[in-house]
C-alpha cells in the first residue's frame, strides 16, 4: 500500500495542507480501492463513513429524477476528492458517483478527517474552499440550465470537458462518453445530442473520432457557447 506522504496525487487537493504526522495516519487507516467502469463508488441516499481520494481514473457525478432518467451534474478525475460534503453536514450521499472507466481510489476514514478538520487550519479551510466551489459550480449550472438553449450548452460542456480532462495523442477529448451521457450533461434527449453533434461536424467545428470528440475550431465553439 502506497504512503500518502509520498503519493503525488496530494498535491492536487486538500490533503497537500495535512502535516506529515497526519499523512502517516491516514496512511495506516486509509483502504485502498478499485472501481471498474460501470460502478458504483457512491450511491445516492447512503450514508459515508469517509472521504474517498481519486488517483487514477475518471468518475460522472449524476442525480435521478424522479422518473428515473439521469442528470450529470460534475465530471472527476484523478486528484480530485469527495464526500467532503456529506462528513461536515453529516447527511447522507446527495449524489452517484459512477466510474468511467477503471479507477483506483483510497478511502480514508471520517474520524482522520474530522480530527485533521478540528486541528488543521490550513487543512480546515481549504475543505470550506471546495465545498463553497462547488456550490458556486451547482449555481451555474442552474443558471444555464433555465437560461442557455441547449446548442449553447453543449458548446459549453464539449469546451469545460476539454479543459478537465485534456486531450489525448489524436487531440481529442480525453474521454470517452456514450452520446447519452452527453445529452444527460446537457439536457436533452438523445436523438437531440446526436443531432446537434451531427450538426457540429457538418460546420468543421468539432470531428468525431471513433467514440471520443476532437475540438477542430475552438474560436467557433467559444462564440457558440456565449450565443454568438
Amino acid at each position: 500500500m502506497s504512503k500518502c506522504g509520498q503519493c503525488i496525487i496530494k498535491r492536487f487537493n486538500a490533503l497537500k495542507y495535512l502535516t506529515q504526522d497526519e499523512l502517516f495516519k491516514f496512511s495506516e487507516h486509509k483502504t485502498s480501492l478499485f472501481i471498474k467502469k460501470g460502478e458504483n463508488l457512491m450511491t445516492e441516499g447512503n450514508a459515508i463513513n469517509g472521504l474517498y481520494c481519486i488517483k487514477d481514473g475518471k468518475c460522472k457525478l449524476t442525480k435521478l429524477s424522479t422518473n428515473g432518467k439521469e442528470q450529470i451534474i460534475k465530471f472527476v478525475k484523478g486528484g480530485d476528492i469527495l464526500g467532503q460534503r456529506s462528513i461536515l453536514s453529516d447527511e447522507p450521499v446527495g449524489l452517484n458517483v459512477t466510474a468511467l472507466e477503471d479507477m483506483h481510489v483510497c478511502f480514508i476514514p471520517k474520524g482522520d478527517i474530522l480530527e485533521s478538520i478540528k486541528e488543521n487550519s490550513k487543512f480546515s479551510l481549504n475543505i470550506m474552499k471546495i465545498i463553497s466551489h462547488q456550490l458556486n459550480e451547482a449555481n451555474t449550472l442552474v443558471s444555464q440550465m433555465a437560461q442557455k438553449p441547449v446548442k449553447e450548452r453543449l458548446a459549453d460542456t464539449l469546451i469545460n470537458l476539454e479543459k478537465l480532462f485534456g486531450v489525448d495523442n489524436e487531440n481529442c477529448i480525453d474521454v470517452v462518453l456514450t452520446r447519452e451521457e452527453i445529452a444527460n450533461t446537457i439536457g436533452t434527449a438523445t436523438e437531440s445530442a446526436i443531432r446537434l453533434l451531427s450538426n457540429l461536424k457538418k460546420d468543421g467545428i468539432i470531428d468525431l473520432v471513433n467514440k471520443k470528440i476532437k475540438i477542430s475550431d475552438r474560436n467557433a465553439l467559444k462564440n457558440m457557447s456565449e450565443g454568438y
